[in-house]
Formats: C-alpha cells, structure tokens, sequence
C-alpha cells in the first residue's frame, strides 16, 4: 500500500468544529428536504417521520462503527481500507468503489437541482429547462472542484458561510411554522408509528430513501488524514453532526405533513421547500427556502467531492486503481489528479443526462441507485467493525452494546434494506444501482492480478493495536499499519 507521491495530505488541516460542520453539510438538511420529500410520500405518505425516525437508529450503529474503526486505522479510504482489512480485500474494493459511484452518479441528482434552483429565484419557469439548469448546475460544479482543489481549509470556509446561512433560514422558518396555527391538519403521533407502512416491502422502500437523507455525514472520515486529533475528532463530529440533520430532518417532515398535502407534494415534486415557504412566510418564504435548498446543494457537493476524491486517492496509493490517482499537489497538499478525473466524468454525465428527461425524473431514479450503494458501504462497514474489535466486546456492557451489537443490528438493517428493495425498485434504478457496482468488478480483479499490496492486507485487529501518534498515512509502511492507534475507551 504505497504512496504514489512523497507528499501527502495536509495533517492538522481541519479542527472539530470544522469537522462537525462538513458532516453536516455531507448530509445537506435542506438539500435532502426539498430533493427527497417528494420521493419520501410517494413511498409511504403520512409515515415520512417514521420512516426516518426507524432508519436514524440502525444509522447511529453504522456512525458508532466509522467511530471505532478511524480510532484503529486513520485512512482517508475510510470504509474501504477497513473492510479490506476486517472482511476480505474484495469486499473492501466493493465498499469504496460502492461510495465512489453512489458520489459520482450524486454529481449529477445534485448538480441539476443546484441549477434548476438557481434559476428558479430568477424566474420559476426556466428551472424546468433540463439543458439550461444542466448548464448553470456544471458552472456551480465546477466552483466546487476548484475550491476543493485549493486544500481542505478553503473547503471549510466555503463551507462555513453556505451552511451557516442554510442552518439561519431552516431555524427562523422551524420557528414560523410552530407559531402558526392555522395549518391544514394538526400534528398526530401516529406519524411516529408504523400503523401507516404498507408492510415490510413499504417499509424497505422509505428506509431505503431516509438512508439518502442521511448519507454524508462519514466525510468527517475521509478526512481523517487532514484533521486534528483525528482518531477521536472524526467519529465524534460525524455522531453530532448525524444527531443534528435528524432533529433538521424529523422536524421539517412533520412540518410538512401538517401543512402541505399530499397533492401539493407530488404536483411540485423537488420545488417542495419553495411551496412549504410560501405557506409558513407567503411572499418572501418561499424564495427564502429555496435560497437555503441552493445553499446546501452546492454544499454537499463540496464535501461529496471531498469522499469521492479522498477514496480515490486512497485506492490510487494503493494501487487498486491507476497510480496516478495517488499523486497529491505540490502547494495544496490535495489529490488533483483524483479531482480532475471526476471532474471530467461529471460534466461528461451532465451532457448525458439531457437524454434522460426532465431534472425530476432523473432525480428520483438517482436517489433510489445511490441508496442501494449506500446501503451496501454502510451495512459492510458496520460489519467491520464488529470484526475489528470481536476480541474487546465482552469486557464491559458499554463496550458490548455500543461497539457491537449496535453496529451489528445497523449492518444487518443496511443489508435488509437492500435486499428487501431490489424486488420493489425500478428496473432503471436497479440498473444504475447494481449496474455501477458491476462495473468495479474490473479494476478490482485487474489490479489484484497484477499483485497489489492491498489484496495482502494487515489485519486490523482492535486488542492488538498500541498508541501512538497519528503519522501520515504515506509515511507509514504497509506491514506496521496495525500499530496505529488504541481505542482506550468507547
């Protein structure tokens, strides 16, 4: 596993609040609200709020996982590199390559609405321009790769000031909405139950979707290279930043059974958040919603870039994909080429996806591929770390409920979830899906042919492992990776 350049990533770049705010953003509050809540209540109505209720608590396993496991081994490949190392190499490849095409097929559901929103706060009826949005989308895109280009402290305050004011507007219209009275139905409990679930296949379908409403927040992972006190800052900032986005996510869905229904949701589809606005704040909400949705779009396209580029980089040193990937900027200490190269496949998608129809139709077929992937990376990492620390699990309650069995039930619900919506999905989601990670079956069996240190990998084996600094990864040799770090406590 080497390095394909003498440099590497800037150690001590990001700090924890930095680190919490980018998982924040990963996840995209009001992003994922206004491109998701449509495709939300076409899977399960009135259940919207159960259904992410139900997957936050098998996702906070998966968090608890990512959180043991960079305490263990510091990799900017994150879930790759640890299920390489825990469950078989194979399986490691999959996992990356799972994440890499999930953010890359992202590119585009994110980039499309970027620019159809863009539009839209100029005049409503050009946001359904495909080939316009598509345009305006590859420009706002484009800003984002050059700001990831410029090293993760530019990345942060990019991100600061986008996320700053998206968190301003959700809270002041989180606070209208719940001065206001005069809403279409009153809040029921049963919104948190499952009397409204079409059985388990409904349940699967809305899990499936609510597991893309929080993806995102592990970029606080793939930037362990480049943080601060990273064995404890990543883990720790993706748990706080997933409890935020679920307070963001449980509170907005309620909002918006209470005040839209069910027609006024599928005739607006993604302009969701600009119709919600309107009926809290009439006049200025509206725009002032959408204003946040653009914000947090282009935000999370940041931090995608940032997983998609940093697990490239990760598969480059090591030799599963092209070399070249590896090689790190001489002044910003970042993965050009990585960057480069999903930024010549993006815009080559954004051309292609001007065939593919309307920026809605598109969206909802890409939201249901990207969470099979999601589903997949989550549910193998979540096993991998249960592998990781098998030998510590029964030294204490805490150390069994929250480093195993927790992580253990939020893979098992990732790979349920998966299974049980191969059968429900359409057949170009499934395509797209199944499709993309059909396609990593070729590097993964070329690069292993061709003697790749990553397919004869250290095990990672939680009770084995001593403190020491964190030493950039580049610098460390293949054979001692083990020695990387101790997990004192849960």
């Amino acid at each position: 596993m080497s390095n394909s350049s003498a440099r590497g990533l800037q150690p001590g770049a990001l700090g924890m609040f930095d680190t919490v705010v980018m998982a924040i953003a990963g996840s995209a509050p009001a992003y994922s609200l206004g491109a998701t809540t449509a495709v939300l209540v076409a899977a399960v109505g009135l259940a919207s709020p159960a259904a992410l209720l139900y997957c936050a608590i098998p996702m906070l396993g998966i968090a608890l996982a990512f959180s043991h496991l960079s305490r263990i081994d510091v990799n900017a490949g994150a879930s790759y590199s640890w299920v390489g190392r825990t469950l078989h190499p194979f399986l490691g490849f999959i996992s990356g390559w799972a994440l890499v095409m999930s953010a890359t097929i992202f590119m585009v559901a994110g980039s499309l609405p970027a620019g159809a929103l863009t539009l839209s706060l100029f005049d409503e009826s050009l946001a359904d321009n495909t080939a316009l949005a598509t345009l305006v989308g590859a420009g706002w895109f484009v800003a984002m790769l050059l700001v990831v280009l410029g090293g993760a402290r530019l990345t942060v305050r990019a991100q600061l000031l986008m996320s700053g004011v998206e968190l301003v507007i959700l809270a002041l219209f989180l606070a209208l909405a719940a001065v206001r009275s005069d809403h279409a139905r009153p809040f029921d409990w049963s919104w948190l139950g499952f009397g409204h679930f079409d059985g388990a296949a409904g349940f699967a379908a809305g899990a499936l979707v609510a597991a893309f409403y929080y993806w995102g927040w592990d970029v606080t992972c793939n930037l362990s290279e480049e943080t601060r006190n990273s064995r404890r800052t990543t883990g720790l900032a993706g748990i706080v930043g997933l409890g935020v986005v679920f307070l963001l996510f449980e509170a907005f869905t309620i909002t918006v059974n209470m005040y839209l229904s069910d027609r006024q949701i599928t005739e607006n589809g993604g302009n969701v958040m600009g119709v919600l606005g309107q009926e809290i704040w009439p006049g200025w909400g509206g725009r002032l919603l959408i204003l946040a949705v653009m914000l947090s779009t282009i935000a999370t396209l940041e931090t995608t870039l940032i997983q998609v580029t940093r697990s490239l980089f990760a598969m480059g040193r090591d030799r599963t994909m092209p070399a070249a990937l590896g090689r790190v900027h001489p002044r910003w200490n970042t993965p050009w080429v990585a960057i480069a190269v999903v930024g010549a496949v993006a815009l080559a998608m954004f051309i292609a996806s001007n065939a593919l129809g309307t920026v809605g139709e598109i969206l909802e077929d890409a939201i249901s591929a990207m969470g099979l992937q999601i589903a997949l990376y989550y549910g193998l990492a979540g096993l991998a770390a249960v592998v990781a620390y098998r030998k510590m699990l029964l030294s204490s309650p805490k150390r069994f409920v929250l480093g195993g069995l927790w992580p253990l039930l939020g893979s098992l619900f990732m790979f349920w979830i998966f299974a049980e919506s191969l059968g429900e999905l359409s057949a170009p989601a499934v395509g797209i899906g199944i499709g993309g990670l059909a396609v990593g079956l070729v590097p993964m069996f070329w690069y292993w042919r061709r003697g790749s240190d990553y397919y004869r990998p250290a095990g990672l084996d939680a009770s084995r492992v001593v403190e020491t600094e964190y030493v950039p990864h580049d610098r460390v040799p293949a054979q001692s990776r083990v020695h990387e770090g101790l997990p004192t406590d849960f």
